[in-house]
């Protein structure tokens, strides 16, 4: 279910209580944040809260993950876009490294991915846009790579994509498991190292 038609300040005081909740998610985690955490770090009382989200925490969690999906890509510019040689493929790599990183163990989108998006089909569309997002972009990386002969014509790019997709997450994961971005520099790197391998005879 939507919430109500907002006004400029309504809006306003909707995406403030969005915010506060991803503060609070990546400070203590989903499991410890509480509506009454939100509403003191948003300014904003139970009343409010269920105002712009009537359903409740859940509905408040899919908003953050869409929030955080959104910044995903976003956080990945201008170098996502720019992957025209194998300096700029280098500095998206450290890009995305450096992004998970900072973020630490308590991932908002995390929350989407592995809680709710379980039995959340709104919480999967969330994901799967995001993914075939971000898959499309890579995936012309490397046919620009291709057309500018530097990686092998023969190689499936859709493929490649989804892959190193797939790779980031699994580095992502462990790291908020661990707080290590040892595997996610490790995926990344043996995706880049097989790129530039697969280059034409």
């Amino acid at each position: 279910m939507g919430g109500p038609v907002l006004t400029k300040k309504g809006a306003a005081t909707r995406q403030r209580i969005i915010d506060a909740a991803a503060a609070e998610i990546r400070e203590r985690g989903v499991g410890t944040t509480t509506l009454d955490d939100i509403g003191r770090r948003s300014g904003t009382g139970k009343s409010q809260l269920f105002h712009y989200f009537p359903d409740g925490k859940e509905q408040l969690l899919l908003a953050v993950a869409q929030r955080e999906a959104d910044r995903v890509l976003d956080d990945q510019q201008p170098h996502l876009g720019q992957l025209t040689s194998w300096a700029a493929w280098r500095r998206w790599r450290e890009a995305v490294v450096e992004r998970y990183r900072g973020q630490g163990v308590h991932c908002p989108l995390g929350v989407l991915i592995t809680e709710i998006g379980r039995h959340s089909q709104a919480a999967q569309a969330v994901t799967a846009q995001l993914l075939g997002q971000w898959q499309r972009q890579v995936q012309t990386g490397i046919e620009h790579m291709q057309e500018v002969g530097q990686v092998s014509r023969h190689l499936d790019a859709e493929r490649t994509a989804g892959a190193l997709i797939a790779a980031i997450q699994g580095g992502v994961t462990i790291l908020m498991s661990t707080g290590s971005a040892e595997h996610l520099e490790s995926a990344l790197d043996l995706c880049l190292d097989y790129l530039r391998t697969a280059r034409p005879a």
